[in-house]
């Protein structure tokens, strides 16, 4: 029986199907990893159902994804695109690859894999490319001191699987490392830390090569922010808490990020984009309230879409002391800014949460019916529809979806 806050979950996939495949002007906004593809401890081996791929193509024009990860690179989810359709010249042929923001907002994609970096300088694109060497000679060195027990090739190994050399969003991820100590909590609280020590270093860097401001440390999973930066998750028996800290470039957030989509959509179905055509995150106000503001302002009503937002990571914990608590996940932004548009703009905007704990990664899930560790009775964030299926099951709804407002909107054309 449930027993979090009744308006958590009201919608059932079925109704929310109802809403969306007659609805004339809609935006799904969607993460993507642990929501369409299952969380896995190493990245490259991660999987993209083609069928996945064929919905959001035949969505096209309400749909735009917003993640944290990265369009392009070998470890981008271009790549999951061609592989999940067995041809690598298909994708940019004939548009099938994903459209929206990538690396928390700052890649921007079309569907032919056409790819910008707006309001990036070269100076930062370049100390980005020189990172994930560094990256891997200072984990090396650290978990030498950390992990002496293990050997100079696995040391290496594990190493290589930890640092992501993505383009513009470098990362180090823990998930390889804890499987080597799945029930040592001690030793995975000590990584988390020595990962925090090492990223700051890095921000250190940054500043003596002079961008000082270019930069700031994404935790995934994170427990909200202390106001300076993101809280370090750690891990307890069962969830295993901060997987990974991201090299980010500031401004990359991702409900600076659901704006520019916003706007980029008005832009295309009325032909001019009300936050400017240049409008980007680096350029987007940092706060949720100015966030607000700045649609209420200068976004009419009737231009507005409706808004769905579908995200996997949201996550609530008490605070130590018991007065309150630490709210955060890389999602949690931007689905409660999308919900409330959704009041400002008197608009049934809905938020969707995927349940990604079934994949090789320890997380809190949806059966706990008290919602532990990601949610609380007094979050201002509910939950419109549920989907403990995982993305297996979002993926089935997701296709349903895409076909009936195929057929629907092909019926009228005609």
């Amino acid at each position: 029986m449930r027993s979090y806050k009744p308006n958590m979950g009201n919608l059932g996939l079925d109704q929310l199907l109802i809403e969306m495949e007659s609805a004339e002007d809609l935006l799904i906004i969607q993460d993507l990893d642990g929501v369409c593809i299952p969380l896995v401890k190493d990245p490259l081996t991660r999987r993209l159902d083609p069928a996945y791929v064929t919905a959001a193509r035949k969505l096209e024009g309400n749909l735009s994804v917003l993640t944290n990860g990265e369009h392009e690179g070998r470890r981008g989810v271009n790549r999951l695109v061609e592989k999940a359709l067995g041809n690598s010249d298909l994708p940019a042929q004939q548009g099938l690859y994903l459209p929206g923001l990538a690396a928390g907002g700052v890649q921007l994609q079309d569907r032919f894999g056409v790819l910008s970096h707006p309001g990036v300088s070269d100076a930062e694109i370049a100390f980005l490319t020189a990172l994930p060497n560094l990256m891997q000679s200072l984990l090396e060195e650290r978990l030498a001191k950390l992990m002496p027990l293990l050997n100079t090739s696995t040391l290496k190994h594990h190493v290589q699987l930890a640092v992501l050399d993505t383009q513009v969003s470098p990362t180090i991820n823990l998930n390889g490392l804890f499987s080597l100590v799945p029930d040592d909590v001690r030793t995975q609280q000590a990584l988390q830390t020595m990962l925090q020590e090492l990223m700051d270093e890095l921000l250190v860097s940054a500043a003596n090569a002079g961008l000082t401001d270019s930069f700031f440390l994404h935790v995934a999973p994170n427990m909200g922010s202390d106001g300076n930066r993101e809280r370090i998750k750690p891990a307890v028996c069962g969830d295993v808490g901060t997987t990974d800290i991201q090299f980010l470039l500031k401004g990359a957030l991702k409900e600076a990020g659901l704006l520019v989509l916003i706007n980029r959509h008005i832009a295309r179905h009325h032909g001019i984009a009300p936050l400017g055509e240049d409008f980007n995150v680096r350029t987007a106000p940092t706060s949720h309230e100015e966030l607000l503001a700045l649609c209420n302002k200068n976004i009419s009503a009737d231009q507005m879409p409706l808004l769905v937002g579908v995200g996997d990571t949201v996550t609530s914990n008490p605070c130590p002391d018991g007065m309150g608590w630490l709210r955060g996940g890389s999602d949690r932004g931007f689905l409660t800014l999308l919900q409330d548009l959704g009041k400002i703009y008197n608009c049934a905007n809905r938020v969707v949460l995927v349940d990604s704990s079934g994949g090789e990664v320890d997380r809190p899930n949806l059966l706990d019916a008290n919602l532990k560790g990601i949610s609380d009775p007094e979050d201002p964030l509910n939950f419109d529809v549920l989907v403990p299926s995982g993305p297996k099951g979002y993926v089935k709804w997701f296709e349903s979806l895409a076909e009936r407002r195929a057929c629907k909107y092909n019926m009228q054309e005609s």
